[in-house]
């Protein structure tokens, strides 16, 4: 029963974050070009954009492969959703899978392979090279990004996401690996085209790899784009912040605040962190990210050693 309960949460959780960072940003993008707009009329921005897009006449470019831009849209839709399905909403997740922590990083290349398969279907040059631009920027922060994930499977000994949960139930992996989190957070914004990392679907191509998407076809991949950073950052929850442990509250309440501040956060920084070009950030991957991560990952299997060694 707690499994059924956990399940018909999860959908409506992720639809909830959602529209909050479609609100959220549209927000801070009125406060930043000097609107200001209330926060009821921001709240409801997801509806009429919603609105908006489904009574939007669809459109479609000369020779284009219809069946691969639907496929690449829906299956963003789909990885986006089955990759937080193995967040335990409390002390359970819908899917309690032995590799849950694997099972999330395949579903974000999943991700990337639908992003890539919406630049390529409409037959468009600028779409193309948006859909090229996100295989570039994926295959420049998996690395950093795969890194962080294994080093809090490392600190808890299992690839479980429960046991990985109570493996904090005394100190939070964030306090042990701050390194490990700080290049989750932007990793995970790049494996989710968000902030400065958006240059797949930049204006210098015409919106890149979503350029030529209109009506439901761009309704769906904008949600998710969306759905894709919620489970990003609810899969932080138990990774680096200590699951459902918490005072007072029920397990599966820290579980929905935990992520709605990280996703509060990741929001935050799409207005504060500098845009910059593309290769610019792969630079900084390489030769910052995949380094600091790797130091990271070093150190605590060495404490993970340390500690295992005293207990024998």
């Amino acid at each position: 029963m707690a499994t059924v309960a956990v399940t018909c949460l999860l959908p409506v959780a992720l639809v909830a974050g959602a529209w909050w960072v479609t609100a959220l940003d549209g927000v801070l993008a009125d406060r930043a070009a000097g609107l200001g707009a209330g926060a009821g009329w921001g709240l409801a921005r997801p509806g009429r954009e919603v609105a908006r897009l489904l009574v939007a006449q669809r459109r479609t470019t000369l020779a284009a492969d219809g069946i691969l831009r639907w496929a690449g849209v829906v299956t963003l839709v789909v990885a986006s959703v089955l990759g937080a399905a193995v967040v335990p909403l409390g002390w359970r997740a819908p899917a309690e899978l032995s590799v849950g922590v694997v099972w999330f990083n395949a579903m974000e290349v999943v991700a990337w392979a639908a992003v890539w398969l919406v630049g390529w279907g409409p037959n468009s040059a600028l779409s193309l090279v948006g859909g090229y631009r996100f295989v570039a920027q994926g295959l420049s922060y998996e690395l950093p990004h795969m890194f962080a994930i294994i080093t809090a499977a490392l600190g808890a000994g299992s690839l479980r996401m429960s046991e990985i949960v109570d493996a904090q139930a005394d100190l939070w992996f964030v306090v042990w690996m701050p390194a490990a989190f700080a290049v989750y957070l932007l990793s995970a914004a790049a494996m989710a085209f968000w902030g400065p990392f958006d240059a797949p679907l930049g204006r210098d191509v015409a919106g890149g790899a979503a350029g030529e998407l209109s009506g439901v076809d761009r309704l769906l991949f904008a949600g998710g784009r969306r759905l894709l950073l919620v489970a990003a950052a609810a899969v932080a929850v138990p990774l680096f912040l200590g699951g459902g442990h918490g005072p007072w509250l029920p397990a599966w309440a820290w579980v929905l605040l935990k992520a709605l501040a990280v996703l509060t956060l990741l929001v935050w920084l799409r207005h504060r962190l500098p845009v910059v070009r593309m290769d610019r950030w792969a630079e900084v991957s390489w030769i910052v990210l995949l380094p600091l991560t790797m130091v990271q990952t070093l150190a605590v299997a060495l404490v993970t050693l340390a500690v295992g060694g005293v207990g024998r």
